[in-house]
């Protein structure tokens, strides 16, 4: 603003220079009129630039308060804050699932011979096992897919190495056999039972993981999912109790698998083990009720 009057304070001067000339050429009495009539022209032109100056420019005026203009630097990165929210990945079993909808029966019966024509396939889930190995991070519900998963497919590669087989008892150390590497450790069936699936506290794992044998639970023709686990370690664990060729089961009297009796530790975490199995039977058993654990079949389940 004030650059606009200074500008026009200049153009007064300069028409004031130029009258000046013209005057001189002129007689002087009228010269000198002029020139006080300039002089004062110039001095009140002065006085009300700065009093124009004053009204809009109030430099000591706190009240005022003048808003700037943010600059944009056009060439300043953009910081975007981090997510620090841990990011789990639900990983896919449907290799797995596909060859067990294929060769495993609603009954639980196994074809081994048409698992060992699609080993290709089998050995491609190890590979997505390995490359797929849980942290610490994973939801419990996505861990316990992943083991009783792997538990089951490595069970059935056992019995293919040893194939055919009647029973897995007839294979040497069956459950120490150290033949499946996942990341840069290499497990066997007991390493994944009982210092990763037990310690999980979660007792009806029991119910899933399959010993290729009569007597155990049957092996589900799907795989286990984090997002159904809940549902599926309950049906599985109902089928087994009223499976009566696996347990045999009345109000006052229980003959049941030996699961029972080798992992009686794991069903008692929240009371007795009747009060586990009231929980998944439509019988009411009485907490008198006498037990006894029926022979172990080790046939292979075929």
């Amino acid at each position: 603003m004030k650059s606009l009057y200074l500008f026009f304070l200049f153009c007064v001067i300069v028409a004031c220079s130029s009258t000046k000339k013209v005057v001189t050429a002129t007689e002087k009495p009228i010269a000198k009129a002029n020139t006080e009539t300039i002089d004062t022209m110039a001095t009140q032109t002065t006085e009300v630039i700065k009093m124009t100056d004053e009204l809009i420019v109030p430099e000591d005026d706190t009240n005022t308060k003048i808003t700037e203009t943010p600059r944009v630097e056009v060439n300043k990165p953009v910081e975007i804050e981090k997510d620090e929210t841990p990011k789990t990945i639900s990983f896919n079993h449907s290799t797995f699932n596909n060859l067990l909808q294929k060769h495993v029966s609603e009954k639980g019966n196994v074809d081994y011979p048409g698992f060992k024509a699609d080993y290709k396939i089998l050995k491609r889930y190890f590979s997505e096992l390995k490359q797929n190995l849980p942290e610490d991070s994973w939801p419990k519900n996505q861990k316990l897919a992943y083991w009783i998963n792997a538990y089951n497919a490595f069970t059935i590669d056992l019995i293919l190495k040893n194939y055919p087989v009647k029973s897995i008892k007839d294979i040497k150390d069956p459950w120490d056999q150290r033949l499946w590497k996942l990341g840069e450790k290499w497990y066997n069936l007991n390493d994944i039972e009982h210092q990763i699936l037990r310690k999980m506290d979660e007792p009806r794992i029991h119910f899933a993981i399959v010993c290729a044998s009569f007597s155990c639970p049957k092996l589900q023709n799907i795989t286990f999912e984090a997002s159904t686990m809940e549902k599926q370690l309950t049906k599985a664990t109902k089928e087994f109790l009223s499976d009566p060729e696996r347990n045999s089961i009345s109000a006052n009297d229980l003959e049941i698998s030996k699961i029972f009796q080798w992992f009686s530790k794991d069903f008692k975490q929240d009371g007795s083990l009747i009060d586990f199995i009231n929980k998944y039977t439509n019988v009411e058993i009485s907490k008198s009720a006498k037990k006894r654990f029926k022979d172990y079949n080790w046939d292979l389940n075929d």
